[in-house]
C-alpha cells in the first residue's frame, strides 16, 4: 500500500491559502495546490463525531409533572414537525407508545397533525409553545 502521507513545500505565488472545514474529509486532510485553482486545504472540523447527534430538548420540570415526562419530552422535541416514527426513535419509545401520547396531546390542543404522503407530521401548537417557554398568551 502506498504511503498516505505526502510532505513538501508548495509556493502560494501570492494567492493566499483557503482553509475549508469539511465533514467529508474526515479523518484526513486534503490539499490542492495545482493551478488554476486557489491553494486550498480541506480539513475535518473539531467536534465532527457529534455533528449529527441531537441533544435532549429541555423540558420544564413543572410541565413534566403535569403532563408526564414522555409527553413533555414529545412536546419539547416538536420544535420542527416530525413523524411518530422519528419521535419514537429519538426518545426511545415504541411507535405505539409515541402514537398514544401524540394522540392525547393532539386532543388536548397541544399539537397538530398533518398528513404528508404516507406520514403524519406533528407540530406544537401555540398553546404548547407558551407552556414550554413560560410566556403568557398563545
Amino acid at each position: 500500500m502506498p504511503n498516505a502521507y505526502v510532505s513538501g513545500v508548495r509556493p502560494l505565488r501570492g494567492l493566499g491559502l483557503l482553509l475549508v472545514p469539511s465533514v467529508f474529509s474526515w479523518p484526513r486532510i486534503f490539499s490542492v495546490t495545482c493551478p488554476p485553482w486557489q491553494p486550498t486545504v480541506r480539513y475535518p472540523p473539531p467536534g465532527i463525531a457529534t455533528l449529527w447527534e441531537r441533544g435532549e430538548a429541555d423540558v420544564p420540570e413543572a410541565l413534566a409533572a403535569v403532563l408526564g415526562r414522555s409527553r413533555a419530552r414529545l412536546l419539547a422535541e416538536l420544535d420542527q414537525p416530525a413523524s411518530t416514527q422519528d419521535l419514537a426513535a429519538r426518545l426511545g419509545l415504541s411507535e405505539a407508545g409515541a402514537n398514544k401520547h401524540l394522540t392525547a396531546l393532539r386532543r388536548a390542543g397541544l399539537c397538530t397533525a398533518h398528513r404528508t404522503g404516507r406520514y403524519v407530521l406533528y407540530a406544537r401548537s401555540a398553546v404548547a409553545e407558551a407552556l414550554l417557554t413560560g410566556s403568557p398568551g398563545g
